[in-house]
């Protein structure tokens, strides 16, 4: 745990390959191992998909508002049926989040953090918890209304997301981890181009970036040497 941690200081650990939930920040410390890698998306270069593109305009009448995240009943509800969805469909545990629990998880004061809330008119249909640093946007934690899956509204996020990206001149949007055979994670790679970190590089080393063919075949032997 650690508290005061400026936006300059986060972007630095981001490049690195370091992530904040709440007042945690985390890495994997597994060295000789490439299924877990942070992965990232250059803003000026990402071009969607076209089932990405179907996807934006299947959902383009929704309303976002960016603000100071918030702890209400509705944002409770919502996180209580998503987590339920997610238990039911790929087992996760069951989870009966209290608001403190919520405030200390998506709600922790911090300079970067900001809640991207998504409404169906008057109805709140999605939030993410994005951090802003000088050069990046970082996706911390997205969850949705189980009554709109058709809309792929994880897949909507990250793409509003670029948007407000591209608008602030950002030059990333760090996706956090991709993990090898797990589905939460692997829809990350679906967005193009993206890079991976190589390794696990020390705070005051230069991280080395690069895309998935360059970084994920030589890993094991470069860790390994």
């Amino acid at each position: 745990m650690m508290l005061d941690v400026s936006p300059e200081e986060l972007d630095h650990l981001l490049a690195r390959g370091w992530r904040r939930f709440g007042p945690a920040y985390f890495r994997p410390r597994c060295q000789a191992c490439s299924e877990c890698v942070p992965l990232r998306i250059p803003v000026a270069d990402f071009e969607a998909s076209r089932s990405q593109r179907r996807v934006w305009r299947s959902a383009t009448g929704f309303g976002l508002r960016i603000g100071r995240p918030q702890v209400d009943e509705r944002r409770l509800d919502l996180y209580r049926r998503w987590h339920a969805m997610q238990s039911a469909s790929r087992g996760w545990p069951d989870e009966e989040i209290s608001p403190d629990e919520y405030a200390h998880q998506f709600a922790f004061p911090h300079p970067s953090v900001r809640e991207f809330a998504y409404y169906d008119q008057d109805r709140l249909i999605a939030v993410g918890i994005v951090d802003e640093t000088p050069h990046a946007l970082s996706a911390v934690y997205t969850y949705h209304d189980p009554d709109y899956r058709k809309h792929s509204l994880g897949t909507f996020s990250v793409l509003f997301q670029l948007e407000v990206a591209r608008s602030l001149g950002k030059e990333w949007l760090y996706l956090g981890y991709r993990v090898r055979g797990c589905p939460s994670s692997e829809y990350k790679a679906r967005f193009r181009p993206h890079e991976i970190l190589r390794g696990w590089p020390e705070l005051n080393e230069t991280p080395d970036w690069g895309d998935d063919q360059r970084v994920t075949s030589p890993l094991l032997r470069v860790v390994a040497h």
